[in-house]
């Protein structure tokens, strides 16, 4: 898979000027806990970026419990983290896959297309008996030129054309556990359904402890979706569809957005239906 690095690749880049790597470990139960993992250990060379306070800005009435960062001030981070335009750049968590895709995800609209996501992710590096510390190295501040690529991105006002019937050749996939999906169950939004019209397809079903399923496997998952077919996909808030977006591009479909604000930012509409 083109955007999934393995980590003996990395093990043998880790002394690469040009190589910088990111670990993005987060906890929604516990938002501190991804720092403190990172304080104790994590890769050697490695810069912490934090979901909330990182790849995401701050909540409003609209866009989603993780809305898009400011992005120029994401830019000085990435600047501030020795990462510029020429850099490769290793996203991992700590195995669960979405924040490090979420990650992957703005590197691509920033239009850097040299970022990859760890394979397996802090816990396969770990399994491997790979080196780790906890000291925190610096790096020079770089230039980052970002060369926005909007095409990967849908707005809410996209997908509401889409619910409506006036985009017949777009498909909606909702990447969330089927009894959210479903309306079943729903423990963080304030109300349960699905965006009307979208088909489910689980996020984790694409991993199997934190590495990605080879790509023909991949393909199986999408098979009942014509690659010629526009696809948005989404989940409550924009991460966990991250792992879906990246599996799709891996599976060979190229008319790929991800709905950022997602489930949590359709519903903050009252006009928006629901199914």
């Amino acid at each position: 898979m083109n955007n999934i690095i393995e980590k003996e690749w990395l093990l043998k880049n880790l002394n690469n000027p040009q190589v910088r790597v990111v670990d993005c470990s987060f906890s929604l139960a516990d938002p501190k806990k991804g720092r403190q993992e990172y304080d104790q250990k994590h890769i050697p060379g490695a810069i912490y970026f934090d979901l909330e306070k990182d790849l995401s800005g701050e909540i409003g009435d609209h866009g989603g419990r993780h809305p898009l960062p400011d992005l120029e001030e994401f830019v000085h981070k990435l600047e501030q983290a020795g990462i510029s335009e020429n850099s490769t750049v290793i996203a991992y968590d700590q195995g669960e896959g979405a924040c490090a895709a979420r990650f992957w995800w703005l590197l691509q609209y920033l239009g850097h297309e040299k970022v990859f996501v760890l394979d397996g992710g802090y816990r396969g590096w770990e399994e491997g008996n790979y080196p780790v510390t906890s000291e925190v190295q610096t790096f020079n501040k770089a230039v980052f030129q970002p060369i926005m690529n909007h095409g990967l991105i849908a707005s809410m006002e996209e997908v509401r054309t889409i619910v409506n019937g006036q985009v017949p050749s777009t498909i909606l996939i909702d990447s969330r556990e089927e009894k959210r999906y479903l309306g079943l169950e729903e423990p963080i939004d304030k109300k349960a359904g699905r965006i009307p019209g979208a088909m489910n397809k689980p996020w984790f079903e694409g991993l199997n402890a934190g590495y990605y399923l080879p790509v023909e496997v991949q393909k199986q998952r999408f098979r009942d979706i014509n690659p010629e077919n526009n696809i948005i996909v989404y989940c409550g808030s924009g991460v966990t569809a991250a792992p879906n977006f990246l599996a799709l591009k891996a599976a060979g479909y190229k008319k790929v957005k991800l709905y950022l604000g997602s489930f949590s930012d359709w519903i903050s509409y009252p006009e928006n239906k629901i199914e």
